[in-house]
């Protein structure tokens, strides 16, 4: 069973896109954020802000301005930033970041059944410890994935209303990413 099962308290994520929202984060229910925002600068400070919260943090390094996508950056990460681990749509990452003591989540975009089938088949080769699919609003390709892969599924995108998030979760999803505060203190 993968760590970040045991990890889950509230089933919705918080996705933070937003400086703006780091607040609203560090309060909410979600006991995991996944933050999509900032740069060499900002981001160590963001991330002791919800460290200091007690907030499990995934970076998602596609996103912070200024890093490459690189081993080195990797290591950089993991040992002087220490999040809980990262976010990535490049499967090779998923890889280093687990060399170094880092979590990982896969990041698929679902725009087709071989989008899909390629997303699963390369999560089977890196191993992450969850796949982020998004859209998220899709039940029916939610349940049909948790029938194709044994790695727990985390569901984002899209998702604007607490029955968004109770079909996902309904369909097999681990939990739900959302960037909506509004839906970040929802508890099921």
């Amino acid at each position: 069973m993968s760590k970040i099962v045991n990890m889950v308290d509230s089933q919705v994520i918080a996705s933070v896109k937003h400086t703006k929202h780091l607040d609203a984060a560090s309060t909410s229910n979600a006991n995991i954020v996944f933050l999509l925002t900032g740069d060499l600068l900002s981001t160590p400070e963001y991330l002791n802000r919800l460290h200091k919260r007690d907030k499990q943090t995934f970076l998602h390094i596609d996103f912070v301005e200024g890093l490459s996508n690189s081993k080195n950056a990797i290591k950089y990460i993991a040992r002087a930033w220490k999040p809980k681990g990262i976010i990535t749509t490049r499967s090779s990452l998923i890889k280093y970041a687990k060399e170094e003591g880092l979590m990982a989540i896969q990041r698929i975009f679902l725009i087709d059944r071989n989008a899909m089938e390629k997303g699963i088949e390369l999560a089977h080769y890196c191993q992450p410890d969850a796949i982020e699919v998004l859209p998220g609003i899709m039940p029916n390709i939610i349940d049909n994935m948790t029938k194709l892969t044994r790695l727990p599924i985390i569901a984002g995108g899209l998702i604007s209303n607490r029955n968004e998030i109770l079909n996902g979760l309904q369909a097999g999803a681990l939990a739900i990413s959302s960037g909506n505060p509004q839906l970040w203190n929802f508890d099921f």
